[in-house]
């Protein structure tokens, strides 16, 4: 049996078509604790709350506007209840969101075997959206980075310097940039960077990191990484701070420090 979800206020209505020319309805207040209506018969009726819209925002709450995860099309959850000003409050795994009701979901009633797999893979769902959130924020982080670094563009080179304003060499300028673009403190010689963070390979490295440049196992210059193939760094007195390639000298190390 298929419930088809109107809204009015204060409760939501149900009808549930029994033939062509006749259709039976009912309306009850779903409470928060308890989503099981009775309807025509006596047994309880459980909901699930399908997606059939291109996708849906569920919220951790019906205030803040923060995303709990954003619901794909065929998508369902079983209803936990509703809220006075209109919102649907669903299980999603473990935790609880919030959608508002419309034209983007459909109510139907479950079964509990059904209502037990729904939840199963909301709970896949809402950990893959937060897996993907981290790693939307962690690549937002890091392109800040590269933008903050890429404004000195032009500085002049001093050994010694801190700077980019007044001038600065290579181990100065990373340090400057990493902690007035991303708040990290790292060491002040290219030689202490290439120890700090976490060593990766070429191919693991993103924008961000940290290139380290020397002989053998010695480090004397240390460059950041921006992307496609690119470094940012302060090169020499003559060119100040440049762009290269990212193995215009063989690099030693590389490592990450922005986590």
């Amino acid at each position: 049996m298929k419930y088809i979800f109107k809204k009015a206020t204060g409760v939501l209505a149900f009808c549930s078509a029994f033939a062509a020319t006749s259709m039976v309805c009912f309306a009850a207040t779903i409470h928060t604790a308890d989503a099981s209506l009775t309807g025509p018969g006596t047994e309880p009726v459980q909901f699930l709350v399908t997606v059939v819209g291109e996708s849906a925002m569920i919220n951790t709450d019906t205030v803040s506007g923060q995303l709990l995860m954003e619901a794909d099309t065929n998508e369902s959850f079983p209803l936990v209840g509703e809220t006075e000003d209109g919102w649907l409050k669903v299980q999603v795994g473990s935790e609880e969101g919030y959608l508002q009701a419309g034209e983007e979901v459909e109510l139907q009633q479950a079964e509990e075997e059904e209502l037990s797999a729904a939840s199963e893979t909301a709970a896949a769902s809402l950990e893959e959206a937060r897996v993907q959130q981290a790693a939307d924020a962690a690549a937002s982080r890091r392109q800040h980075v590269v933008n903050y670094a890429m404004q000195f563009l032009g500085c002049r080179y001093r050994y010694g310097g801190t700077n980019p304003l007044t001038g600065v060499d290579c181990s100065g300028f990373t340090r400057f940039v990493m902690l007035n673009g991303a708040g990290i403190s790292i060491p002040r010689t290219s030689g202490g960077q290439a120890n700090a963070g976490i060593p990766v390979s070429a191919e693991q490295m993103q924008p961000g990191d940290l290139i380290c440049y020397g002989s053998g196992r010695s480090i004397n210059h240390v460059a950041m990484y921006i992307g496609n193939g690119q470094i940012i760094h302060a090169s020499t007195e003559e060119t100040g701070v440049k762009i290269s390639q990212w193995n215009y000298r063989t690099p030693v190390k590389i490592v990450n420090v922005l986590g």
